[in-house]
């Protein structure tokens, strides 16, 4: 006869680690089962394994940021709120810090000490923790729900679902849930990568590869309609563009029916007015005549990033400042404000942070995390179609929306 148990977790990730201590915290028996030798892959690898847990705001700047979906959130984050999540973590003896970023990352900068303290949590609460045993199945059964695992079959009164998304496959994210969702009825908005890298049709693009500017303005173009617009951070790299702004833009590239037919817009001072760029670039130019042109472009170029602007407005490299005409100077403020590059795609599945897609919003009943078509299920983290910011936002709506299903189990 197979065993019975109270609740079990698919997917021991950030949602499905918290959904488990929390179910075993009320009492509740409650088996974890995670496919890979170790739980927490995916947090070990996220900021640079660092883990950046949540964003310096409030549980209405987290909604906020996830856009009109965001609305999903109020009542995961009236379980578990933003100064909550942080109190949980520094209760289990990891101190976190907020950068200039707004981002909130532990003191140590290590995301191994998150992992050990939901690990810790977990086991405190009395869970059982099953590892390298994936679900190969999940359907209805009288008691419950029933699973099947490599070597046993299972029944659930509740099951919380928990596995994921499809980014960073080799974490063991490979879109399980939705497999299982879509069996038990529901909907799944088709997946596709987000905070994903963006790649570029130009060579020119690669030369630059290693330059970060701090601070820039990055639009996506259909024609004259902007689809997105971001500013922060910016790399350029060998295959085309990464960091916070293209990251945070890659959800519409990767949405688009012709990524390709998608124009990248850069600002790459957007502290400065086209008119003033104009007058410091004519003023530069009489003062310092016998400079080299590069030499008189703000010092916020990087001079590798100065030369190709001056390369792409057909300027010659050894071209003095003197005699810069007003048309010279339009082309060269033009390439630094609008500077336009024709979008390829992004780097996929295999390098997005997260995923946006998964199971239909509308099919779950947000004040518990309960299935509207299975009452049996319950559904957390990156399984569901909501995808947030980079900054710590997809964190803390897996953390919460975990945490409130692990209460309502």
């Amino acid at each position: 006869m197979a065993e019975l148990w109270d609740v079990a977790v698919i997917g021991g990730g950030a949602a499905g680690l918290l959904a488990a201590s929390r179910a075993a915290e009320r009492g509740r028996r409650t088996l974890l089962l995670e496919k890979n030798a170790r739980p927490g892959v995916k947090i070990l690898m996220s900021g640079g394994t660092r883990c950046n847990i949540t964003h310096d705001t409030d549980n209405r700047g987290i909604v906020q940021g996830f856009g009109p979906p965001g609305k999903f959130l109020h009542s995961a984050l009236a379980a578990l709120s933003v100064r909550q999540t942080i109190e949980l973590f520094e209760s289990e003896g990891v101190a976190t810090k907020v950068e200039e970023t707004g981002k909130i990352f532990p003191v140590s900068d290590k995301a191994a000490d998150v992992l050990a303290a939901l690990l810790r949590r977990l086991q405190r609460g009395g869970a059982t923790l099953a590892l390298s045993e994936p679900v190969l199945e999940l359907r209805r059964s009288e008691a419950g729900l029933s699973l099947t695992t490599p070597g046993r079959t299972l029944l659930a009164r509740r099951v919380v679902l928990t596995t994921g998304g499809q980014s960073y496959p080799g974490s063991g994210t490979t879109g399980d849930g939705y497999r299982f969702a879509r069996a038990l009825g529901h909907t799944i908005v088709p997946p596709r990568p987000a905070l994903a890298p963006l790649t570029v049709n130009l060579p020119w693009v690669a030369e630059l590869r290693g330059i970060t500017i701090p601070d820039v303005t990055l639009r996506v173009l259909d024609g004259n309609q902007v689809l997105a617009n971001r500013r922060g951070s910016l790399l350029f790299a060998h295959f085309g563009l990464s960091g916070p702004v293209a990251l945070d833009v890659s959800r519409v590239v990767s949405g688009a029916e012709r990524p390709e037919a998608l124009t990248l817009e850069i600002d790459l001072l957007p502290g400065m007015k086209e008119a003033e760029l104009d007058e410091h670039l004519r003023r530069e130019a009489l003062a310092s005549g016998k400079k080299l042109l590069v030499g008189i472009l703000p010092e916020a170029l990087p001079r590798r990033l100065g030369e190709m602007l001056l390369t792409q407005a057909k300027l010659p490299l050894d071209r003095k400042a003197a005699g810069l005409t007003k048309g010279e100077r339009t082309l060269l403020v033009q390439s630094m404000k609008r500077l336009r590059l024709p979008v390829k795609g992004t780097l996929g599945f295999q390098r997005a942070e997260v995923t946006a897609g998964g199971v239909a919003l509308a099919e779950v009943d947000s004040r518990t995390m309960q299935s509207k078509l299975v009452p049996e299920l319950y559904l957390a983290g990156e399984v569901l179609d909501l995808d947030g910011p980079i900054g710590g936002y997809n964190f803390q709506a897996a953390f919460s929306t975990g945490w409130l299903a692990g209460e309502s189990v």
